[in-house]
């Protein structure tokens, strides 16, 4: 699979990457743990060297699932994992907390859990307002100092945090949500990404899944995923948001591919910069979404998605109330 470097940083990491979220946690019960290590070094066979998780996802679960599944190529992957959480003894979250002295303890504790000497990328993984970002880079410019990290990452944060941040330790990359039915980052963030020299990692790139094709305003989820809280899955907004899907399916007819890869392919057309991570639990997807790298859009199918776009309104909130209130600080 082709390289992309994230901005100026020389972070060089596939084009497509893996986000392991939903292996461990967010979208229903967990994938058996035979069948999750099978995946990610699946994925790692078919050229995918960019793996993202998080000490939230579980929590603690998937960076141990990580850990064993790369451990016999951890030095040709590119390994990006956060911190910035409480959790409570159930494991639920309990507020943000990017305090030095959790960001450490995060690090320390990740590094045995990944089983690796240095984490390749470590995000924010919500900007923490009774903190200034100040402190936050700060503090991971001495881990990288101290050989503890690699490269410093944002997620879902805001222009000015971006700025701030960036002045006392550069950022490789900044993840937050980007697809074809969440364009709102062309507004401000790319331009600003686009200056500063920093790559950008978009997670939810196919849509939760809605992008896929697969869902209908019928479909029901598990009760423990995510998706049963956000308003842009209840089946009113899954049923104006058809014809997003629609016509998706309709240009990927004509590129003999499919919607999750025109989908995908529509990202990396977007910036050279961009390194999208979809996740899945199912080997075929897998190979479906590694095959959006080798999908090509040509500028006449750029303009044609533009001008059809324009045509369709997307209607939901991509997150409840009080999750919205933690983006785009």
């Amino acid at each position: 699979m082709q390289k992309r470097q994230l901005g100026k940083s020389g972070l060089q990491v596939s084009a497509i990457g893996l986000g392991c979220m939903g292996l461990s946690y967010g979208y229903g019960p967990a994938t058996e743990q035979r069948e999750a290590i099978a995946l990610i070094r699946q994925a790692f066979e078919r050229g995918v060297t960019f793996f993202d998780t998080a000490e939230a996802y579980g929590p603690y679960k998937n960076e141990e699932l990580l850990g064993e599944a790369l451990a016999p190529f951890r030095s040709d992957v590119v390994i990006a994992t956060k911190f910035g959480f409480n959790f409570d003894a159930n494991g639920g979250q309990s507020g943000l907390n990017s305090r030095p002295e959790q960001i450490r303890a995060v690090a320390d504790q990740a590094l045995k859990r990944l089983k690796t000497d240095v984490i390749d990328l470590f995000y924010q993984h919500r900007v923490d307002p009774d903190v200034p970002i100040e402190d936050v880079a700060g503090t991971v410019k001495a881990l990288i100092s101290e050989g503890k990290v690699r490269h410093f990452g944002l997620s879902e944060a805001g222009v000015q945090t971006i700025r701030r941040a960036h002045a006392v330790q550069p950022v490789a990359a900044l993840q937050s949500e980007y697809s074809l039915w969440w364009r709102e980052p062309e507004q401000e963030i790319l331009p600003v990404l686009e200056e500063l020299g920093i790559g950008f990692v978009p997670f939810s790139p196919l849509g939760k899944g809605f992008l896929t094709g697969a869902i209908s305003e019928t479909t029901t989820f598990d009760s423990k995923d995510f998706r049963n809280i956000v308003p842009r899955f209840s089946p009113e907004a899954r049923r104006a948001n058809q014809a997003l899907v629609d016509l998706l399916s309709e240009i990927a007819a004509r590129k003999k591919a499919t919607s999750a890869q025109v989908a995908l392919a529509w990202l990396l057309a977007q910036k050279p910069w961009i390194a999208p991570i979809p996740g899945t639990t199912k080997p075929h997807r897998l190979e479906e979404n590694i095959g959006a790298a080798d999908v090509e859009l040509t500028a006449d199918d750029l303009a044609s998605i533009e001008s059809a776009l324009a045509t369709i309104k997307v209607e939901g909130d991509r997150y409840p109330p009080h999750l919205q209130a933690r983006v785009n600080r």
